[in-house]
């Protein structure tokens, strides 16, 4: 530990944020999706991109504006990526166009495949000695597109950002389900603060809003079918929410060691305190009753941040709009925060740009930022029906002016991932 240097309480190297970008339904760039999300508009529509006549949920909060016809998922999801990656390395001002001195961290959706792909990797053939994974290359090079094929491969979309950006090393393509952004986020951190890296690009993208995915949600009932009235269908924590609304959209940070920003000149815009993570594998969507991995994920960045509770002056909720999360996220809040929680102010922006799913934990850090620096609170919109079992401050329709020093970030996942990031001001 040399003399001078800026280390936490666990003699760890700091991690400074010095850039950020988001695309989200609400617009391109921080500047458009600020000005909306602290005035309470939403981004949730009908979907116009494929026919819908027949599903039970026929409103997104998808990306419209980047594309004049509907483009692949795959597609969207590595270009709202690379549109979040420019803004946020323009922000940091670092490096050269196409040679970003750190590594990639990039939170992805599964890999999406052409139905001929699927059919040929679903329907017959040898199931049992040949692995699935060749078989689905192998069903994707029978097609001879050289597209279909590419993005049959993992890690596609990854390898394509890390080759336009110049990122150092091999690009780590993740997902944990609905905590991938602030999973990518934990690994860029867990990078700079082992010294393997002095500066790290960390994104969530995520363009995969389609029929077949919005029927597998439906299957679930997870989705909102609230259709008539496609800005009021998400409703956090209020009594009528009745699921959440899929969208797109992509979030990117750059990450530094704070010592190294601070010596180049870089705008230190906020530092990532603490990050926590624990897996649950009680059911494919339900979070385990006692709500233990989540409370254990929260108290975890907590504890790795070395904060009092009483320092955490905003909670952006991870707050999808379905009956079940919510309430396990109100209940876990209370269980680590106590009584204190209700004078917590807490919102969840999935009210307005819906749940982006693999990106909506970067998304959600980038809006979490803005508010340290705005001292604005986003508001929880479509609140108007409050639910009796949550003790919350959910700031609800109308944004509030307050200082905010210290935020807690929620994501929690299908399948039980469970992440979460503590983001403050300053080291200390």
């Amino acid at each position: 530990m040399g003399k001078g240097k800026t280390r936490d309480h666990l003699g760890r190297p700091v991690v400074a944020v010095t850039g950020m970008g988001v695309v989200t339904s609400l617009g391109q760039g921080i500047d458009d999706n600020w000005s909306a999300l602290t005035s309470g508009k939403s981004g949730i529509h009908r979907i116009t991109r494929f026919p819908v006549d027949h599903l039970r949920t026929t409103i997104a909060g998808t990306v419209d504006f980047l594309f004049d016809e509907a483009p692949r998922s795959a597609v969207l999801t590595e270009k709202l990526a690379e549109l979040a990656a420019e803004e946020a390395i323009a922000r940091a001002r670092i490096g050269t166009p196409g040679d970003f001195p750190g590594m990639l961290f990039m939170a992805v959706p599964p890999v999406e495949l052409d139905w001929s792909v699927k059919r040929e990797l679903f329907e017959g053939g040898d199931t049992t000695t040949v692995d699935p994974y060749d078989r689905m290359i192998d069903s994707a090079m029978s097609l001879n597109s050289p597209e279909a094929y590419e993005y049959a491969l993992y890690a596609c979309v990854a390898e394509k950002t890390a080759d336009r950006f110049g990122t150092r090393g091999a690009p780590i393509s993740l997902s944990t389900a609905c905590a991938s952004g602030a999973t990518a986020i934990q690994l860029g951190v867990e990078a700079i603060r082992r010294g393997d890296t002095d500066a790290a690009l960390c994104i969530g993208t995520d363009g995969s809003v389609q029929a077949e995915s919005l029927i597998r949600f439906s299957l679930l009932s997870a989705l909102s079918t609230n259709n008539e009235d496609p800005a009021t269908a998400s409703r956090p924590f209020s009594k009528n929410r009745d699921g959440f609304v899929m969208a797109e959209g992509a979030g990117a940070l750059v990450l530094e060691d704070y010592d190294a920003a601070v010596a180049r000149g870089a705008e230190i815009l906020a530092v990532i305190r603490g990050v926590g993570e624990q897996a649950d594998d009680f059911h494919r969507t339900r979070s385990k009753p006692d709500g233990s991995p989540v409370i254990g994920a929260m108290r975890q960045a907590l504890g790795d941040a070395g904060i009092g509770l009483d320092e955490i002056n905003y909670i952006n909720a991870h707050g999808t709009s379905t009956p079940e999360n919510d309430k396990m996220e109100a209940l876990s809040l209370e269980a680590v925060f106590g009584e204190h929680v209700k004078s917590i102010p807490i919102s969840s922006n999935k009210s307005m740009i819906g749940h982006t799913l693999t990106a909506a934990g970067a998304i959600e850090a980038v809006f979490s930022i803005q508010t340290i620096r705005s001292g604005v609170i986003p508001p929880t919109i479509n609140h108007d029906v409050a639910d009796p079992s949550v003790s919350l401050d959910v700031v609800p329709n109308v944004a509030r002016e307050a200082p905010v020093s210290m935020v807690l970030s929620n994501s929690f996942g299908f399948g039980g991932q469970n992440a979460c990031l503590v983001i403050a001001a300053s080291p200390a």
